[in-house]
């Protein structure tokens, strides 16, 4: 079981304060969070992809090359790769070359995205969407494990023989996870390459996002990859800790209410109750974590997001490091002892070395 945490790169006021960060300040941010994950002792860290205001994260590989260069065992992913206005030729390329710098410790999320502005400022057509997602990502998958590829399609320039380079590191691809917040052609597009699903997990209801992960296991299966449960899936999810609960709440109530996603539509105790939102105690935390494998079954990757809304960076640090100290070895235990053996463990390139727990006491490169 594989945890880590996310950042969509969203620059967003502090409630408290009125005051946003700077761009800058907020690059610097989700750098420090993806260093302090490493040190926290996580798994992965993982960032989005956006291409207008609010956010900063426009550039996945730049992100990512610059923490591989400052991490050693740190898994680093998309969170998510636009695979419909993304030429996968670039995707290609640029995530193989990734690949090879962080020494294997990569893997991609694709999707179709939220922000559907972007469609027309890469010259595409947002009404194709669905399309561009097939067409794009079944030429992404050839060009990881074919060379000289023919290719003719409806949305970019043919190939003729086209090898891209470099090849992935040791023949190997990157993983791949078909992430969805609402989308079951989603979860069947990753069940028909026998890739991952990542479920979303944040604004919706549980039961609507089991019904995804539930239609990706049964296609998983049913296209020949192996069971149902040994099929690989990622969880999102929004926490935020304190040592008791009415401090947790207090706390977070400004930012909840000012929340880009969140505010207006529901209350905190109405997000508390039917959605993946965590706010409370370290137990209560783990308490409803626990309670997502009920809903999903056994599962491989558990992201949370901690430094949304507007948090101030030191508050995010902090809470990567509670779920360091207090939560993620609590939930690896009680995770892995009722854990099947046929249900397989989190994707690790082979050059990556081993996983966490079989790996020395962590730290960054360098440090």
């Amino acid at each position: 079981m594989q945890f880590g945490v996310f950042s969509i790169g969203e620059v967003a006021p502090d409630p408290a304060t009125g005051r946003a960060p700077t761009e800058h300040e907020r690059i610097l941010a989700v750098t420090a969070l993806a260093l302090r994950a490493e040190d926290a002792g996580l798994d992965v860290f993982a960032t989005g992809e956006h291409h207008s205001p609010p956010y900063v994260t426009s550039s996945p590989p730049a992100l990512l090359g610059y923490l591989a260069a400052r991490t050693r065992r740190l898994v680093l992913s998309t969170a998510t790769t636009l695979v419909t206005t993304n030429d996968p030729v670039r995707v290609a390329e640029e995530y193989a070359l990734l690949q090879h710098l962080a020494g294997g410790r990569l893997d991609l999320m694709t999707g179709r995205g939220n922000t559907p502005n972007c469609y027309p400022w890469f010259g595409q057509d947002l009404r194709q969407c669905g399309a561009l997602a097939r067409e794009n990502y079944a030429l992404l998958h050839r060009l990881w494990r074919e060379e000289d590829v023919d290719w003719q399609g409806r949305f970019r320039a043919r190939l003729d023989g086209f090898t891209s380079v470099p090849r992935p590191l040791d023949g190997v691809p990157p993983f791949v996870w078909h992430t969805s917040v609402r989308s079951p052609e989603t979860a069947e597009q990753a069940a028909y390459y026998g890739d991952g699903f990542f479920a979303d997990n944040l604004l919706g209801p549980v039961d609507h996002y089991a019904r995804l992960v539930e239609l990706y296991r049964t296609r998983y299966e049913e296209h020949g990859h192996g069971t149902a449960g040994q099929a690989v899936v990622g969880l999102g999810g929004q926490v935020f800790v304190r040592a008791r609960s009415q401090d947790a709440v207090r706390e977070f109530r400004p930012y909840f209410d000012r929340s880009r996603f969140h505010g207006g539509r529901y209350s905190l105790e109405e997000c508390l109750e039917r959605t993946p939102l965590a706010v409370g105690s370290p137990d209560q935390v783990i308490e409803k974590v626990l309670g997502f494998r009920e809903a999903y079954g056994d599962y491989q990757r558990q992201l949370f997001a901690v430094d949304h809304a507007g948090l101030p960076a030191a508050v995010a640090l902090e809470q990567v490091d509670v779920l360091g100290e207090r939560i993620v070895p609590v939930l690896r235990r009680e995770l892995a002892a009722s854990r099947p053996a046929s249900v397989p463990p989190g994707p690790r390139h082979p050059a990556a070395g081993p996983a966490r727990a079989a790996d020395g006491c962590p730290g960054r490169a360098g440090a």
